[in-house]
């Protein structure tokens, strides 16, 4: 899959961030051309995954996580 863009809710406020894959369930976030951190999904477990140089508070990360499952699965 190419890179992607998607839109998260979180706290009230809209969210639009650069989606990057790297492989290996690994994606790099960016705001514009800016990268912000990279999140790793676990396919076993939807609801855990792990975050690397990330500048995110947890609520805009479990939002970005489940835009890219949802991303994802229509895809398919």
């Amino acid at each position: 899959m190419e890179q992607f863009r998607i839109e998260v809710a979180a706290e009230g406020l809209s969210h639009f961030y650069n989606i990057k894959p790297q492989g290996n369930q690994v994606y790099d976030i960016y705001t514009d051309d800016d990268r912000i951190g990279s999140i790793e999904l676990d396919d076993e477990n939807h609801e855990h995954c792990i975050t690397s140089d990330c500048e995110l508070d947890l609520p805009l990360i479990n939002a970005i996580r489940e835009g890219i499952h949802a991303k994802l699965a229509q895809a398919k």
